[in-house]
Formats: structure tokens, sequence, C-alpha cells
């Protein structure tokens, strides 16, 4: 930022105009002869006019200062007064120009990031309320209908295995939050090594594959390569492999033919990994907003999901730095293109 000295030099000017001055006026005074030096002569009343200066800058410097400060004074009051339940509070700019008023301006900027911060927190807290409170009630109802009459062996089984499914979609999404959560750590915090992004793409096969046996996931090179740089970043793996899962369930998911094709393409110092399904797709009007947590689009409400994986996704590639991508027609599929530098 670029200092500006305005409010400083005035002062400044000022304050010696007046010191020369009472050093002008108190030599006049007492030495008022043709021809006298001020400085050549040591006596008492050469000191008595040294004091009465020094007291005289004293007192000038004691109001100036006042003055100096005066500013910044209003701006403690004013801050003062901002809590965390008046935060669209926000600090008057007398002067945009001086450093008084960059001042204000900074803290001002401040103040809406903690703004649109505390916003987005209390947003997420009310989705997280609601998309939790689904689940459990549905566990508890059926837990205490269980209880109210005798049930036969098969009853119980079917009670068991809904209130397991319940409890499976509250694991699901407390681990969402979770890892949502770490991508909102400082990049510096995020530990990160060399991953290779095929060994990752292999073990989030397997992790989705074992889990959905129904779901199949068609993983192509775009061409052969004996250099493992080509095919490594610097991240983080658990990070890069919850993004990998997440979008390759996605695509099976939303698909007739629960399928997904995971390609890995080459582009000069950057390195693709592209995800294709030929699903519902998403409405042009969602595109937008797809990225942002606990966001569905209508047309895909009536299968389970809770909006945190894409908003997930988008979150640990910018965190590593690097760029997603999407195309989409209904009824027709889409395209996710993860693009990372490679090392």
């Amino acid at each position: 930022m670029k200092i500006k000295t305005r409010l400083t030099l005035r002062y400044l000017i000022l304050t010696a105009i007046l010191v020369i001055g009472v050093f002008v006026v108190l030599e006049e005074l007492l030495y008022p002869q043709d021809g006298y030096d001020m400085l050549s002569i040591l006596n008492v009343r050469l000191l008595v006019v040294w004091f009465v200066s020094f007291i005289s800058l004293l007192i000038i410097s004691y109001y100036m200062a006042r003055i100096v400060l005066q500013p910044v004074t209003k701006i403690v009051h004013q801050v003062d007064k901002i809590t965390a339940s008046n935060l669209s509070e926000r600090l008057i700019v007398e002067n945009p120009d001086d450093e008084i008023g960059e001042l204000a301006i900074t803290f001002n900027d401040t103040l809406d990031r903690l703004e649109k911060s505390f916003k987005a927190q209390e947003m997420f807290l009310s989705n997280v309320s609601h998309e939790l409170r689904t689940p459990m009630s549905a566990l508890i109802a059926e837990l205490e209908l269980s209880l109210h009459k005798d049930r036969s062996n098969e009853d119980y089984k079917r009670v068991v295995e809904r209130a397991l499914n319940d409890a499976r979609n509250i694991e699901k999404l407390s681990n969402g939050i979770m890892d949502l959560a770490k991508t909102e750590l400082n990049e510096d915090r995020i530990a990160k090594n060399i991953v290779r992004l095929d060994e990752v793409l292999l073990d989030a096969i397997t992790i989705i594959t074992k889990a959905n046996r129904d779901y199949i996931i068609d993983l192509h090179c775009d061409e052969d390569t004996d250099d493992d740089s080509f095919v490594s970043i610097w991240g983080n793996e658990y990070l890069i492999r919850t993004a990998f899962v997440n979008l390759m369930e996605n695509g099976c998911k939303f698909s007739s033919d629960h399928k997904s094709t995971v390609k890995i393409i080459f582009k000069g110092q950057n390195v693709a990994v592209q995800f294709e399904d030929k699903g519902i797709g998403i409405p042009k009007e969602d595109i937008n907003d797809i990225f942002k947590p606990f966001f569905r689009s209508k047309n895909g409400n009536s299968y389970k999901g809770n909006g945190i994986g894409l908003a997930l996704v988008e979150r640990i590639v910018r965190s590593h730095n690097g760029n997603i991508y999407v195309t989409s027609e209904i009824d027709k599929g889409t395209r996710f293109t993860l693009e990372f530098n490679h090392i």
C-alpha cells in the first residue's frame, strides 16, 4: 500500500512554523539590538530563551498531537460499538486520501470479509442441522414404533435394516461435513506430498465398487508414458481421493446404466482427469450453483444425497491450485474436468 503523507506533513509544517515564530518573537523581545548573534553568547537570558522555547514546543506538540490523534480516537469509538450482532456497521471515512482514511477503508474491508464469513457459517449450520434432523427423526421414529408392540423376527429385521440405512446416511453426512471443514484450512496447513493420480483413481474405484456392486467405472489413459511426473501432482492424497470418489459416485448414481467413464489427459504442463456419465444432466440455470454447499438441482431431488459432494470437490481442487470445468446436457449426461499442474 502506498503511504500518503498529506496529513502528517500538514501538521509537521504547521508545528515547524509555530516553533520558528516563537524563536523569532522571543529573540526580538529579548535582544532587539542590531547585529546580535543569538548563538554566539551563552548567558542567563539566552538560557531563558531556550527554556521558554522548549516549554512552548512541548505545549504546541501536545496540542498538535491531540489534533493529529483526534481522527484515530473517533475510529476507536466507532470500532468499540461494532459487535457480532451488528457487523453491518461501518466506519465513517472522512478523507480517503490520508493515512487515517486508508486505515478506516482497510478496516471496513476486513468487516466485509468477516460479515460474509459469519453469514456463510450461519447458513452452513442451518443446513447441517436440517440435513441431520431428517435421518435422525426417521431413525428415532423407526425404533420407537418397534417398541410399541411385539413384532415378528422379519419385522424386526426390516426395522434394523432401515435404522442401519439411516445411520449410514448420518455417517456419510458427518464425514462430508468433516472433509468440507478440512478444505477450509489454510493451504499451508494441509499436508502435501507427491501424489500419483492414476494410483489414487484405482483406490477410489475400489472403494466405490466395494460399496456399490452394480456401479461400473471405466478408466482410460490418454497415452502411455514411462514418466511418472506426468501423472503426479503435489497434493494431499486423502483429499484428492475424496474428490474422485464423489465425482465417480455421482456419475454412477445419476446414470441409468450406473456407469462413469474416467480419462487421464496430458496437456503440456497440466494433467487433467475427466469424469463423464450419461445421466440426467444438470439444468443450465443450476450450473452456477452446483458448487454451493447443500445445493441440489430440481431434477436430482429424487436421488439420495445432501448436496455436499460437489462443494467438497470444488474446494479440494481450489486448495490444490487446480481448475474444475463442467459441461452438461439434460438427459444426455455430464462431464467434469479437473486440471492440475503436474510436477
